[in-house]
């Protein structure tokens, strides 16, 4: 049961390791791109390549335990679904039902483990196999296998790294549950931190805020939906930054332009990649050099000039 890329490539490897897979769940077709083409989330395509039976319930009650229990499955792998298991499909497996969680639980429990874990400034995060039950990321552990965090690595560069060792560790866990030698712990629920859903509002910022802060928010929001200042009256995203905790200037100050850095609260942002409202993605530098700005000029709303 799982829904993206994550899950997709966790499927693969259950399938590569020689497991029998009785059936695949995700989630629905949604409409994707500027033309929203509706298309198939990429758990469904790999189940199709290799000729599994399919399933796209809304809910995974009124009916769904039925027709899970007649597919018989011995475990059940839960792959970034999207959906709650209710109670009378927990209870189906004689194996149980496994997650793999992208976080060192009982850090990081919710929907964007991977995304706080860099926002929050982080050197190490991980995944951590788990048995489910009725709570959210709540179950015992299997196991559990940490990640380094790199300083300027995004959060989806990570998730890429993550995804590899994901499946990996869920192997591992479920040779130990096909062996008889799974050893379940509880988590520490008293140490339990939450990660809930991004949104676009938490991507606006401006300089005023501490650079580390903000060089962690940006790398945290890399892919979607991009943190991003205004200019002018328009959006700026940025994309990739490198963070001099060093300096000490006005906020908003541009120190250089070749590469464009700018100065925060508290040390400075070199803006490497960014992508102004209406146009491709490009150099901070280049964008820079295209509003013609001076040292000591300020990026702020108004386009104010000292």
């Amino acid at each position: 049961m799982g829904t993206p890329d994550i899950a997709a490539a966790a499927l693969d490897a259950v399938l590569k390791a020689g497991h029998t897979v009785c059936g695949v769940y995700t989630r629905e077709d949604k409409p994707v791109g500027r033309k929203q083409l509706l298309t198939p989330p990429p758990v469904k395509q790999t189940a199709l390549a290799h000729g599994l039976p399919v399933f796209q319930p809304k809910t995974l009650r009124d009916g769904a335990a039925e027709e899970i229990r007649a597919l018989a499955p011995e475990l059940i792998v839960v792959v970034a679904y999207g959906r709650i298991l209710p109670p009378e499909v927990l209870a189906i497996p004689p194996r149980g039902c496994i997650n793999l969680h992208v976080s060192l639980l009982p850090r990081y429990r919710g929907a964007a483990p991977v995304q706080w874990a860099v926002i929050n400034g982080d050197k190490e995060t991980g995944v951590s196999i788990m048995y489910l039950d009725e709570g959210l990321d709540t179950g015992d552990l299997l196991r559990v296998e940490p990640l380094k965090i790199g300083e300027n690595e995004t959060a989806g560069e990570l998730f890429a790294r993550i995804t590899e060792t994901g499946a990996k560790t869920l192997l591992a866990a479920m040779d130990e549950i096909a062996a008889g030698t799974a050893r379940a712990v509880p988590q520490e629920h008293a140490k339990a931190t939450p990660a809930p859903p991004l949104t676009r509002e938490m991507a606006l910022f401006d300089f005023d805020r501490p650079a580390r802060r903000l060089h962690n928010l940006i790398r945290g929001l890399n892919p979607w939906p991009a943190a991003y200042f205004q200019y002018g009256g328009k959006t700026v995203k940025v994309l990739r930054t490198l963070c001099d905790d060093a300096v000490r200037d006005v906020p908003g100050r541009i120190l250089c332009t070749k590469p464009l850095k700018v100065a925060c609260a508290q040390g400075a942002l070199t803006l490497l990649e960014v992508v102004p409202e209406g146009s491709r993605r490009m150099d901070g530098g280049a964008w820079a050099a295209g509003r013609r700005f001076s040292v000591g000029d300020r990026l702020t709303q108004t386009e104010e000039r000292d």
